[in-house]
């Protein structure tokens, strides 16, 4: 019989409101404690706040399961309190069935004939910020960049009609919030929901989608009878729920991240082809999605440490990124890193779906801005939008020196 270590212990509140303000410091002393972690304010919570065991956790889809939530509540144990994603929160084979039709829709080979069009709203969209930033003296870059170009981007592509989109930043603003506890956070976005939510499903219908988008293609493949025909307005839902909110974050966090190292902007604009490079450990260096869960099956173990059955695992996805055994010098942000292998977007059979249109959007969005903006400065104070689960900017005053 295979001895087990003894798991250490932190009294940590991963959503205390310090903690989602800057969750850097707790993510060390998590790291430093062990490769698990039993954080004591929650019960059967297990961290991960390393890559290797944050990563052996999210590739190991029998032993730790979506199917019983990807948030702290277990639906093993509960009912769910809102309908469950069939991607996020399923398992094979339910899960393999929904995700294939999902994987050939948003397929590299299908983005790329996108890739024209978000390349010509992305210059149209910087063309303006530097007009309104040289009128203005600055721009609020979420208000005027990162929120409203994947707005208009990703709906066009799903076949979402232009009135209302408003509502999609509050709907994934409260199904990250509902990954955490029932919290105040939580409360405040759920606030608004009744109105949003009708909105959201009525625009997962048939009728309200263009004919031949993301959206439509679903409907096509229950016509088929590749996937259930109750199925396709979940999915649909899926798309609008997961594919906005963490892009309009993952762009935010690039721009703060190249405002705040402006010698890494200069290499960008000396050389716009390292945009994708430097989207890419942005994702890594302010991760926008912070956490995921999973649940154990079984009991099992994680590095030696005993895992039981129905244990909620912590999967640290912004502390795993930032860990000094994966990454040399983690805490610094570096365009010509090579930043492959973070978690940022997960990894095994639930990795981010959309995850070619969400790399899509943020390596056109930097091109363009490094092609059309030689110096970018910090013109103020940023502020947060505080989330359960997502690393968000509410403001980031920006000023754009044109070429």
């Amino acid at each position: 019989m295979t001895e087990t270590l003894v798991t250490p212990e932190l009294d940590i509140d991963p959503y205390a409101e310090a903690n989602l303000i800057d969750p850097y410091p707790m993510h060390q002393r998590i790291r430093d404690a062990g490769p698990v972690v039993r954080l004591t304010r929650y019960p059967r919570l297990l961290a991960c706040a390393r890559h290797a065991e944050a990563h052996a956790v999210l590739s190991n889809h029998v032993d730790f399961i979506s199917g019983a939530g990807v948030g702290l509540s277990n639906f093993n144990l509960e009912p769910p309190f809102r309908p469950k994603s069939l991607i996020l929160e399923a398992d094979p084979p339910l899960h393999t069935q929904n995700r294939a039709v999902l994987s050939r829709i948003l397929s590299p080979k299908a983005v790329l004939q996108i890739r024209a069009t978000f390349t010509a709203v992305a210059e149209a969209m910087v063309e303006r910020c530097v007009a309104e930033s040289l009128a203005q003296g600055s721009i609020d870059a979420i208000a005027a960049l990162a929120q409203p170009y994947p707005l208009k981007v990703f709906p066009d592509a799903v076949g979402l009609e232009p009135e209302g989109r408003e509502n999609l930043l509050l709907y994934g603003d409260m199904v990250f919030n509902s990954m955490g506890p029932r919290n105040a956070l939580l409360a405040k976005s759920a606030e608004r929901m009744a109105p949003v939510t009708d909105w959201i499903m009525r625009h997962c219908q048939r009728d309200h989608l263009r004919p031949g988008g993301f959206g439509d293609q679903i409907y096509q493949a229950a016509d088929a009878g590749e996937i259930e025909a109750a199925h396709a307005p979940m999915l649909v839902r899926s798309f609008l729920s997961a594919g906005v909110d963490t892009t309009v974050n993952g762009i935010g966090n690039a721009l703060f991240a190249l405002a705040q190292h402006p010698q890494e902007y200069a290499r960008l604009h000396a050389d716009p082809g390292l945009a994708r490079s430097a989207f890419e450990e942005a994702l890594r260096w302010e991760t926008a999605t912070q956490t995921f869960f999973r649940t154990a099956a079984r009991d099992c173990q994680i590095a030696g440490h005993a895992v039981a059955e129905n244990d909620k695992l912590l999967c640290m996805l912004a502390s795993a990124n930032r860990d000094p055994r994966r990454w040399t010098d983690p805490d610094r942000y570096d365009i010509t890193r090579r930043a492959s292998g973070h978690i940022a977007m997960g990894t095994g059979i639930h990795g981010c779906v959309g995850q070619v249109v969400a790399r899509l959007e943020g390596e056109v969005v930097l091109a363009a801005l490094a092609r059309r903006v030689a110096r970018i400065e910090v013109a103020g104070p940023h502020t947060r939008r505080l989330n359960n689960t997502l690393r968000a900017l509410q403001t980031l005053p920006l000023r754009l020196i044109p070429v």
